[in-house]
């Protein structure tokens, strides 16, 4: 399963829920957060080691994980060269031939074989839990859909359930076309007004606290039902309201310090990776408001032609700024980010 929506909407919680949920349940879980310009076996092959030596523990299981330890340090061994922040130190020698041909695919189809099949002599099952999983490359992301599948086919108990930005649909089915049959693709998108008032509501109700409707009205007005903006509204609102029922007024105060403080924090992090050309592509797209638009009407923003900005625009995509909904379109990833570029760069020509 693959939740993907903009920022904020609650994927990684929900990812995070479900994985703690599943440990309780005796689920093996290998937990990864998948940075930009990290590779992919970087990423996995700490997490694996954990999980395996978990798995090695138990006597009737020692064999079957010791076996694929030592496939992890062949995979380990043999993609070092090709992938320069692969870093793991491993007690097991490699077993020649197995996960060590320097192929992703192969060597990744290997390793999570031996992985499943210790899992299956343990009567246990591993996911992956993935989150970002929109900066692995595409090559890479179909290595990693090729083993899965693979392990699927042979009825290993072995599987992942990933979190990413919307672009992460367009990404998984280039990169194996039938992606789209192995997962279950989940969208997550802001909370319809009644769902967000709840979400308000409900948990301050259980501290006896309520919003009057005017409070109410100003707060779903401002975050249009993102839920980690109604989280920050609410904090803002309860920190800065005297007494129960916090009103309009708390409320709009709170839209005041709600903005500074996501304008130095979640909206700035963001910025600061930016290049020059990158920021003034963003404020051109946010002249033009919140919603999707056509890359053509950017680049005339900008006086320029489309050929000329569509590497700027390439970049963005791939730092998770932007995304295309359809061909052509151009969209912001950060909900409200337009309003954050324009109080960050006031003057626009």
């Amino acid at each position: 399963m693959i939740f993907y929506g903009l920022r904020g909407v609650g994927k990684t919680v929900l990812l995070n829920r479900i994985r703690t949920d599943a440990e309780g349940r005796g689920i093996l879980a290998a937990r990864v957060e998948a940075p930009e310009e990290r590779s992919l076996p970087a990423l996995l092959a700490p997490s694996l080691r954990a999980l395996l030596t978990r798995l090695s523990r138990g006597a009737a299981a020692k064999a079957a994980a010791r076996r694929a330890l030592r496939a992890l340090s062949g995979f380990a061994t043999a993609l070092k060269l090709k992938y320069e922040d692969l870093q793991i130190g491993l007690e097991f020698d490699p077993e020649p031939g197995l996960a060590d041909s320097g192929d992703l695919e192969t060597d990744l189809t290997a390793l999570l074989a031996a992985v499943g099949t210790a899992a299956a002599e343990r009567d246990a099952a591993v996911v992956l839990f993935i989150d970002e999983l929109q900066y692995v490359r595409e090559e890479q992301l179909a290595a990693l859909i090729g083993a899965l599948h693979s392990a699927s086919q042979d009825l290993l108990p072995i599987t992942m359930m990933a979190a990413g930005l919307p672009q992460l649909v367009g990404q998984a089915g280039r990169a194996k076309s039938y992606a789209e049959r192995l997962f279950e693709f989940v969208p997550m998108d802001r909370l319809d007004p009644a769902a967000a008032e709840a979400a308000l509501c409900v948990p301050a109700g259980k501290s006896n606290v309520t919003f009057d409707d005017a409070a109410i009205s100003e707060i779903l007005a401002q975050t249009f039902g993102y839920p980690y903006f109604l989280q920050e509204w609410g904090k803002h609102s309860w920190n800065l309201a005297d007494r129960s029922p916090i009103k309009g007024n708390d409320a709009r105060r709170a839209t005041v310090q709600a903005l500074a403080e996501l304008d130095a924090s979640f909206f700035r992090v963001r910025f600061d990776r930016l290049t020059p050309s990158e920021k003034r592509y963003l404020r051109a797209m946010a002249e033009l408001g919140p919603g999707s638009h056509r890359s053509g009407n950017i680049a005339d923003r900008l006086g320029r032609r489309v050929t000329a900005v569509a590497p700027v625009r390439s970049t963005l995509i791939a730092k998770g700024m932007i995304y295309s909904p359809a061909h052509g379109d151009t969209a912001f990833t950060v909900p409200l980010f337009d309003g954050f570029m324009k109080r960050t760069i006031p003057e626009w020509n």
